[in-house]
């Protein structure tokens, strides 16, 4: 399970090689795969605080949102899971949230 690590607007300043590498190695991927990879209850609260809505009778959500896209990158031997929006990413790292150890 990937968990939200950053998003770009908040990364640490002295992994800015790291986010650099994770957005030029990127591929793009479905938001099916994505959904498969992340912890849903994190990604439903950052879609929460970006004004989606949970269900679409009740307004525009994510999934329904074209401008969203969603990406996958492999960097120094670890995988990155990450979707763009306003093109800020939010990146979803497996195992530690601590930014030494990515």
């Amino acid at each position: 399970m990937f968990t939200f690590f950053s998003s770009c607007v908040d990364w640490p300043q002295n992994k800015l090689k790291l986010l650099f590498s994770i957005n030029d190695s990127c591929i793009d991927i479905s938001r099916k795969t994505f959904l498969s990879k992340v912890d849903r209850t994190q990604l439903a609260e950052i879609e929460a605080e970006l004004g989606y809505e949970a269900h679409p009778s009740r307004g525009l959500t994510m999934a329904g949102d074209y401008h969203v896209s969603y990406h996958r990158s492999r960097v120094r031997h670890k995988w990155f899971y990450f979707f763009r929006h306003s093109e800020i990413e939010y990146v979803f790292t497996q195992g530690s949230s601590n930014a030494q150890e990515i």
